[in-house]
């Protein structure tokens, strides 16, 4: 099992690196990420955006484009469209967002006639590398989904499931996270989050264990469940955070990462590709190892076709 950062980037080199291709490319930030994550040998890129901004960028930043292909597009959405038909025409295996609108971006990826949405839901994974514990702790979803009902939900855990095994983790814990560790019929998280226990225990829900409503303590650490008197076997031994919602997932994602400090990564699953979706003001290191992680997540897959 994949525990690390540092462990994730050893794994997810390969003799025979996926291709990335990155969707207005045009952004020294980014240029800069490719760059190293192809020197790493992570991935092989094709930037896809202005050719000349591209050019006169990587000049200005000292940035090598050797081993790099450039396919000019020099309209943004024109470039989200050619980076996903790189992915649909399998010339590309993984995509990425560069200095272009999310909106714009995830128009390309949901497009019904070309795009390459894959599950009924795409949703937002997050991987943290948190002091003390064992292992990654995955959260979704923090970015995408704002008020999910338990459908989606479902489809939530079973996205992060597939990034969850990609780590090595064989048969996930997922907790519902919720304020409180019972059910109250006035807190639809706990609603929801008994229904998916339900729904898992009776085999709908499949690839992971599902257990809450557990508060956040609860859901992380064995002991204090115990205290709580909490009997349920998978309590405090989560390696999913399902969020009851967008505010409560954003929220926990900014803790960790800006007053924790815990490094991160982030990817969509559900589109036939992973794919890379960072903010101009994440990290580098970040961007590194979401790339990281898509790139381990399509070696993954590969190795399942």
């Amino acid at each position: 099992m994949i525990n690390s950062f540092d462990s994730l980037i050893r794994d997810a080199v390969s003799q025979q690196p996926p291709t990335l291709a990155v969707a207005a490319a045009a952004d020294s930030y980014v240029l800069r990420a490719i760059r190293k994550a192809v020197d790493m040998r992570l991935a092989g890129a094709v930037l896809v955006g202005d050719r000349n901004e591209i050019l006169r960028l990587c000049e200005a930043e000292g940035i090598s484009l050797d081993g790099l292909w450039i396919e000019h597009a020099p309209d943004k959405e024109q470039a989200c469209k050619l980076a996903v038909a790189l992915v649909r025409e399998r010339r590309a295996q993984v995509v990425m967002k560069g200095l272009v609108d999310t909106s714009v971006f995830l128009r390309a990826i949901l497009d019904k006639e070309n795009g390459i949405r894959r599950a009924p839901l795409l949703s937002h994974v997050a991987a943290f590398e948190v002091a003390g514990f064992d292992r990654l702790l995955l959260l979704s979803d923090a970015a995408l989904n704002m008020y999910p009902n338990v459908d989606q939900k479902q489809g939530i855990l079973e996205n992060a499931a597939e990034v969850a095994k990609a780590l090595g983790v064989e048969n996930p814990i997922a907790a519902c996270v919720c304020a409180i560790e019972k059910v109250n019929e006035k807190m639809q998280p706990t609603l929801d989050a008994a229904e998916l226990v339900r729904r898992w225990r009776e085999g709908l829900i499949s690839n992971l264990r599902v257990t809450g409503p557990l508060a956040l303590d609860n859901a992380l650490f064995e002991a204090l469940a115990l205290h709580k008197g909490i009997t349920d076997p998978l309590a405090g031994r989560a390696d999913i955070l399902l969020m009851p919602n967008i505010e409560a997932g954003n929220v926990l994602y900014k803790s960790l990462a800006y007053i924790a400090k815990a490094r991160n990564a982030g990817v969509l699953i559900g589109a036939g590709a992973p794919v890379v979706l960072t903010s101009r003001s994440d990290h580098e290191d970040t961007k590194i190892n979401s790339i990281a992680l898509a790139i381990k997540i399509a070696l993954y897959e590969r190795s399942r076709a």
